[in-house]
């Protein structure tokens, strides 16, 4: 019991610094949107087993897990939604027109017979 609440104080004191930086900063450009997708899915599969076992230090240190890498998981969507360009603030090669889905007008009819004239 003693060596398990050792380890789990260290591994959770182990991820303070990243997560207080990335929670202050908001700058989680580094770390991989999908792995952080499947890090917080295997965390709720995980829970199944952890939260069946007896109360104790384990409880407390994927309790954290859960916690840290859900802020970790909204910081990288707020981040890369406030990266992807606005329909109006983006510059004019990055907006996306309304009608892009259409195919392309028909170039204008010219009078052929007047060619050469």
């Amino acid at each position: 019991m003693i060596a398990g609440t050792v380890s789990t104080v260290v591994f959770a004191v182990s991820n303070l610094p990243m997560l207080r930086k990335a929670v202050r900063t908001r700058d989680v450009s580094s770390y991989s949107l999908s792995s952080i997708a499947m890090i917080n899915a295997a965390n709720a599969v995980y829970s199944l087993y952890v939260f069946s076992l007896p109360i104790g230090p384990i409880w407390a240190l994927h309790t954290f897990y859960l916690v840290s890498c859900a802020i970790m998981l909204v910081l990288c969507l707020g981040q890369r939604r406030s990266a992807a360009p606005r329909r109006r603030g983006a510059p004019p090669h990055l907006r996306l027109r309304r009608d892009a889905h259409l195919p392309a007008a028909d170039p204008p009819a010219y009078d052929v017979t007047s060619w050469g004239r």
